[in-house]
């Protein structure tokens, strides 16, 4: 099993000028994450630009992923699919290529209804041994999983964390009171990490992390020392920068990023195009007056 604590980095698909996976890049970053004391990856998410990766990309990345962290930390796959036949293939699929937990959205399209949801999630859960963080994000993608579910969902005991992206922080209180550490809760959303981490919340699946993990582990750490002035400090410089995560345009901001602190590029997969004109110099002056900022850690 997963030990859902600490910092999970939603990664990014570095890609090609000729829209190929650059796996040696991918390789930077993720040596990068390592090193600043990241505790586990997760491949495929919304930032990993899920919808567009082939199978056979998600295979190359997980197992590339599984050889290079070399069991140092735990590499967990995103589900993101329209149904439960493709669902449970991906979860088997996970297993087969060597990743040790699932990340999963609700259904994708379809908005599925309480019951419906529960089913889907079950469905997944009971044909694998692998550990499942929940990923609530209703903001983005339409469906709560609402605290009734979850009383449904604990059943199965390998699903065992949720990705906390509801914006509402008061969700950390509640699931605790209802669920105790039954549900290991980790925040989703950059803005709100360490209010939520401060509320008891026991990890950051982080984004702007892509492109500063250092800060982004430190903040979670001074957190957990209990030195709340510190990580405010902190905090407050990596705010403008943490905004990019909450943007429709999340991948290509934070790919600027990785590309001004040399830990990625620009490429991103079409329907998405990189950004140009007053855009781009706007979210590169964010970017700019962060890194010329940067506190000495």
């Amino acid at each position: 099993m997963i030990n859902w604590n600490g910092v999970f980095p939603a990664l990014t698909t570095k890609f090609t000028a000729t829209d190929e996976l650059d796996l040696p890049l991918f390789e930077k970053n993720l040596n990068a994450q390592l090193d600043a004391g990241v505790n586990g990856i997760i491949l495929g998410g919304t930032l990993g630009e899920a919808s567009v990766l082939t199978v056979n990309e998600k295979e190359q990345l997980v197992k590339f992923a599984v050889e290079k962290t070399a069991g140092k930390v735990p590499v967990v796959l995103n589900i993101a699919e329209g149904s439960t036949r493709e669902a449970l293939q991906q979860a088997a699929n996970a297993k087969a290529w060597g990743a040790k937990g699932l990340m999963m959205l609700p259904p994708m399209r379809y908005k599925s209804d309480h019951p419906e949801t529960v089913e889907y999630f079950k469905a997944v859960a009971q044909s694998t041994d692998l550990p499942i963080m929940i990923y609530n994000n209703p903001v983005d993608y339409k469906i709560e999983v609402t605290l009734d579910m979850f009383d449904e969902l604990i059943a199965c005991e390998n699903i065992t964390a949720v990705k906390e992206s509801t914006r509402d922080i008061t969700n950390v209180t509640r699931m605790k009171n209802r669920f105790g550490n039954r549900i290991k809760i980790l925040c989703g959303v950059d803005t709100l990490a360490m209010e939520e981490l401060v509320m008891g919340a026991d990890g950051w699946v982080a984004g702007l992390v892509c492109a500063f993990p250092k800060e982004t582990v430190m903040i979670y750490s001074l957190i957990m020392e209990g030195k709340i002035a510190d990580a405010a400090y902190l905090y407050r410089w990596f705010m403008p920068l943490l905004e990019l995560d909450i943007h429709p345009k999340l991948v290509q901001y934070i790919k600027l990023a990785e590309a001004e602190v040399g830990l990625g590029s620009e490429y991103v997969r079409a329907p998405r195009l990189p950004l140009i004109g007053e855009e781009r110099e706007r979210v590169l002056k964010i970017i700019r007056d962060g890194i010329a900022t940067r506190p000495l850690l």
